[in-house]
């Protein structure tokens, strides 16, 4: 059910001297999810209005409240009545507050979120995040809540403006959708069939955000590596990763997820002649059981998979590898299972992310006969989360004594303040915390967005510390364009409007607003 709507407009205060109407977006889900957020926060500034304080966003205190969902996991509809719930007192604290509920679950439960919340006041869906401002008046107006959910994609989401949460790092959209029929996943049916950009629309994208300060891109797709099959060139991926690799200014190229099956050798090569694509790589398992594997309709098998990482490896020694599995599929034996401990061993994954399998409504796989009792999945799980654990611990424990170049990030490290480090990424995207040298003085600190050279002297499981500056060390500090756009940002300056399609700015707002819920990984599906 999809209307044509007007073109959004601005709020009207209430007054003239009324305060802009506050808003806060909470994202539960994938990285599809967080930029799609961008979107809303772009949009909704460009309607007149300001994003909340991060001590108003911490309290959940805003005029508007946006929940972008996931429903890829089966605690996904938890987590949203869990949040509606607790904001439902809020609301009635809070006259003229408005709730606003979007992403893949608002596209498949639609109505029946107003049902069971009826103190919601817009659901809108995945091929319409446009909608979002005029929903949001329409149920000013009418005092009724608005639900409208549209069957396919309405406007590209690149073309609507955009709030940039990071000034240094950012999102490109090279499509949207999936063409792949995994039995476990829900998200073709909520996200619709692939649709890809032209390269030259994503290469303006990335070359804007890089004149804005960014100086590291990730390029995003349902199955980012199938990027040009709506175009008919199969080769469009690898160009494109040389392409946008040599946007003048960039540094990092980063690419999530692509698919095993359609992962081929021209992008291995790509990768490796791009100076500036990182050595990093996430590549979904799921399973390592051929059985299951042919169950789920992943059409690859064990040994195509390993031998992608084998020749990933011959190209990029240094590179860091990551991964989704699922643990007890449908049907799945402990002979099924052990297979999947094999290949995890054998593939030397830096992380994973791994899930217990979940049935979603709507999916083949929930009526697959032989469903695991909960008993068996867990014991499983637990086996393979500790074989992942030791293997990552020995991982970033070979990586001690390696001298890394390291970003700068806001936020990566929740103990920072109380350890005296800053937190940030390596170029085959380690988490790393680093020392500061004895005495020095906060203007030489590095900022956000500046890059770090120590050397690594702890490896943990999850993470690396760097303290070489704390014995004198290696500590070398490059100031960058984004270390400056950080700046300009935190204290006012770069202040600018969200009209242009495509626009990919950040503003003076305070950062913050988006608050992340789940694994910022690209997942293909649980």
């Amino acid at each position: 059910m999809s209307t044509t709507l007007p073109a959004p407009t601005p709020v009207a205060p209430a007054a003239p001297d009324a305060s802009p109407r506050t808003y806060l977006v909470k994202t539960l889900g994938c990285q599809m999810n967080v930029h799609d957020s961008e979107h809303m926060a772009g949009m909704l500034e460009q309607a007149g209005y300001v994003a909340a304080t991060p001590a108003d966003a911490a309290a959940e205190d805003a005029d508007v409240i946006v929940i972008n969902t996931c429903a890829v996991r089966e605690n996904a509809a938890d987590k949203l009545y869990g949040n509606l719930g607790r904001l439902a007192g809020t609301k009635r604290a809070r006259p003229g507050m408005q709730i606003a509920v979007g992403g893949c679950l608002a596209q498949k439960d639609r109505a029946g979120i107003v049902a069971r919340a009826p103190w919601v006041d817009v659901v809108f869906g995945t091929h319409n995040l446009d909608v979002l401002p005029v929903l949001l008046e329409r149920a000013r107006h009418n005092q009724q809540a608005e639900v409208e959910i549209a069957e396919s994609l309405q406007v590209f989401p690149s073309t609507l403006p955009t709030r940039r949460e990071s000034v240094y790092a950012g999102w490109v959209s090279i499509s949207v959708g999936c063409n792949n029929t995994c039995t476990f996943c829900i998200v073709p049916h909520l996200r619709g069939k692939e649709r890809d950009r032209r390269p030259g629309e994503v290469l303006a994208e990335v070359q804007a955000l890089v004149q804005q300060g960014a100086i590291e891109v990730t390029l995003l797709g349902q199955n980012v590596n199938s990027y040009g099959v709506e175009f008919g060139d199969r080769g469009a991926f690898a160009k494109l990763l040389r392409d946008a690799g040599a946007t003048d200014g960039l540094e990092r190229l980063r690419f999530t997820s692509p698919h095993p099956a359609a992962f081929t050798d021209d992008v291995i090569e790509a990768m490796a002649a791009t100076p500036t694509v990182m050595p990093q790589l996430h590549m979904p398992l799921q399973s390592g059981s051929d059985r299951v594997l042919r169950a789920m309709r992943r059409s690859y098998r064990a040994e195509r998979f390993l031998g992608i990482l084998d020749r990933v490896r011959a190209a990029m020694p240094d590179a860091a590898i990551t991964t989704d599995i699922i643990v007890g599929f449908p049907g799945e034996t402990e002979e099924d299972f052990a297979e999947t401990l094999r290949v995890v061993e054998a593939s030397r994954f830096s992380s994973a992310f791994t899930f217990q399998y979940s049935p979603r409504p709507g999916t083949p796989a929930a009526d697959l006969p032989d469903q695991l009792p909960k008993a068996v999945v867990q014991e499983r799980y637990e086996r393979l989360v500790a074989l992942q654990e030791r293997i990552s611990l020995e991982e970033n424990q070979a990586q001690v004594g390696r001298t890394v170049e390291v970003l700068v990030a806001e936020g990566e490290g929740r103990k920072d303040g109380a350890t005296d480090r800053l937190s940030g990424r390596a170029q085959d995207n380690r988490l790393v915390h680093l020392a500061l040298p004895p005495g020095l003085a906060p203007q030489d600190a590095p900022r956000p967005g500046d890059l770090v050279t120590v050397t690594l002297t702890h490896g943990a499981p999850h993470h690396l510390v760097a303290d070489s500056a704390a014995t004198g060390g290696t500590f070398a500090v490059r100031r960058t364009r984004a270390g400056d756009a950080w700046a300009a940002r935190q204290s006012g300056e770069d202040s600018h409007d969200h009209g242009g399609a495509g626009d990919a700015c950040g503003t003076g707002a305070p950062a913050g607003p988006v608050v992340l819920g789940l694994p910022t990984i690209g997942l293909r599906g649980a």
